[in-house]
C-alpha cells in the first residue's frame, strides 16, 4: 500500500505542502521514521536536506524529486504527479508555470479535481470577469454585452462581455431571478489556496490595470502609495499577517448608499533585496 492511501497525493497543487503532510504521516505510522532515515532512503549525504526543502530554502532538481518519491514509497502515479508538482511549482517563468499545469491537468488521476481548480481558472481568466461580477451587484445592473463593456475601464469588447456573463453563469456566481441577473453570494476568496499560475496571471493584469489607472483616472478617484523599507526577516510573517487581515477586513465592509463603482484594491508585499543564505 503505498502512502497516497492515507495523504492524497493529487490534492495538492503544492509539492512542499505535500511533502509536510508525507513526512508526519509517515513519522505517526512509521516505527524509526525520521529525517535522517528519509536520508537514507533517498541516498542524500545531507541529514537535513528534507527540512530544508519543506522549508522552502532548498528547491529540488528533477533527479531528487524520483528520489524523494521513491523514498516516499509513492506508487507510480503518484511519483508521476509529485515529480510534475515540482516542476510545476518551480516554474521560473509564466510560460513554463503554464506548460507545467497543462502536463498536470492531463495526468487521469486529476479528473475528479479538476473541474473544480477548473471553475477558478475560468473566473481568473480575463481581469474582467471577477468585475463584471462585481458589477453585477448595482441595482441598475444590465445582463446587456454592450452596455457591461463600455462600463468597464478600460472598456472591453462585446464579445468579451459576452463570455464573461456566460462564464459567471456557468459557474453560478451570477444567477437569474426573474427578468434579472444578480449575484449567487455576495463575496468570494480564494482563501489560502497556493497560487496557481491562472491566480498569478490575474494579479498581473491587475496590477497592470493599477499602473493604467494612474492615466485613467484623477488622483481623487484612485490612492496609489508605497512605502520602502529595511526588517528583520522575521517581520516578514507578521506583515503578510497585517496585510491579509485587513483584506479580509474590507470583505466585511459597510456598503452603504447607491452602490455604482467597482474599484480593484491590491496588495503587493516584496524583497527589493535579495536573501542571505545560511
Amino acid at each position: 500500500m503505498t502512502d497516497s492511501a492515507a495523504v492524497n497525493v493529487f490534492s495538492f497543487l503544492d509539492y512542499r505542502e505535500a511533502l509536510r503532510a508525507l513526512y508526519a504521516h509517515k513519522k505517526a505510522h512509521e516505527y524509526g521514521f525520521s529525517h535522517r532515515a528519509f536520508s537514507r532512503r533517498a541516498g542524500l549525504k545531507s541529514t537535513n536536506f528534507l527540512k530544508l526543502v519543506m522549508d522552502g530554502e532548498r528547491n529540488l532538481s528533477p533527479e531528487a524529486a524520483q528520489r524523494f518519491a521513491r523514498a516516499l514509497n509513492l506508487g507510480a502515479a503518484e511519483a508521476d504527479y509529485f515529480c510534475e508538482l515540482v516542476q510545476y511549482n518551480q516554474a521560473r517563468s509564466t510560460r513554463e508555470r503554464a506548460t507545467a499545469y497543462e502536463r498536470l491537468s492531463k495526468l487521469k488521476p486529476l479528473r475528479a479535481a479538476r473541474e473544480l481548480d477548473a471553475s477558478q481558472n475560468a473566473y481568473h481568466a480575463r481581469w474582467y470577469i471577477p468585475a463584471v461580477r462585481e458589477l453585477a451587484a448595482r441595482a441598475d445592473f444590465r445582463d446587456d454585452p454592450a452596455w457591461i463593456a463600455r462600463t468597464l475601464a478600460p472598456s472591453i469588447t462585446r464579445a468579451q462581455a459576452k463570455k464573461a456573463l456566460e462564464t459567471l453563469l456557468t459557474l453560478g456566481m451570477l444567477v437569474r431571478q426573474g427578468e434579472r441577473v444578480v449575484q449567487a453570494d455576495p463575496e468570494l476568496t480564494t482563501g489560502p489556496t497556493p497560487l496557481g499560475h491562472h491566480l498569478a496571471d490575474f494579479h498581473r493584469a491587475m496590477i497592470d490595470r493599477g499602473r493604467e489607472a494612474m492615466d485613467l483616472f484623477p488622483r481623487d478617484e484612485r490612492e496609489i502609495g508605497a512605502v520602502t523599507m529595511c526588517i528583520d526577516d522575521a517581520l516578514l510573517p507578521a506583515l503578510r499577517e497585517r496585510i491579509q487581515a485587513f483584506r479580509r477586513e474590507l470583505l466585511t465592509f459597510e456598503h452603504t448608499g447607491d452602490r455604482k463603482r467597482v474599484v480593484q484594491v491590491n496588495f503587493q508585499l516584496f524583497p527589493l533585496t535579495k536573501k542571505e543564505m545560511p
